[in-house]
């Protein structure tokens, strides 16, 4: 209700109390602080955001970086199974190749003057063994095993005294320790044929490996 001065025409005012003052303060203050509570919470939470967006973009970065010394991993693992599996075929090769060389090599320096080499091969055949059985190691059951012969032949004039020569050839290799350890037997047989056009007394010289293991 408004009193109203009708000598001016105009409305008296109210007279203001504390009370009613300090409730419209309290009702305009109320929204004004909730809205910047509620800006406050967000710049914060927008920030704390910002923050954690920064450090999983480090985190990515860090786990790219993982990935790729991983990757590197398991590639450098694969060489090295390659070398390791290229270093075992070399070294079977090369002890295949040491094998030969020093048999060649004592062939070689204890073959006679005499004769001259006109064949030298390697065959293979393969023989018969007795070994323990698996399932009862007193009892014995024959397996094949293949036995590598390297054959040397040799020729000569008949009347260079060779037949002397040959066993003497046959005896050096024979008193040579590697070839003790890798020959089981030196076998010679004696042939008569020509070479050329010419009449020789002909050798064929059987050295037999011993059987593998």
């Amino acid at each position: 209700m408004f009193t109203i001065d009708l000598l001016k025409g105009q409305g008296i005012p109210r007279k203001s109390k504390p009370a009613g003052m300090a409730v419209a303060a309290i009702t305009v203050a109320v929204p004004f602080i909730a809205a910047i509570a509620a800006l406050t919470c967000y710049l914060r939470n927008a920030t704390i955001i910002s923050i954690e967006k920064q450090a999983i973009t480090g985190y990515q970065a860090k786990l790219n970086k993982l990935s790729d010394a991983v990757k590197l991993h398991k590639s450098l693992e694969q060489e090295k199974n390659l070398y390791l599996n290229c270093l075992s075929e070399v070294e079977s090769s090369i002890v295949n190749h040491t094998q030969w060389s020093d048999i060649l090599t004592a062939v070689v320096e204890n073959l006679p003057e005499a004769v001259i080499l006109t064949k030298l091969e390697v065959t293979q055949q393969h023989v018969k063994r007795k070994v323990p059985a698996k399932n009862d190691p007193k009892k014995t059951i024959d397996i094949t095993v293949p036995i590598k012969i390297l054959k040397i032949n040799v020729a000569a004039h008949p009347g260079a005294n060779c037949d002397e020569a040959v066993r003497d050839f046959r005896n050096r290799l024979l008193n040579l320790p590697y070839v003790q350890q890798t020959f089981n037997s030196i076998n010679v047989s004696q042939t008569s044929g020509k070479l050329g056009d010419q009449q020789v007394i002909s050798f064929e010289i059987d050295c037999i490996f011993k059987p593998p293991l």
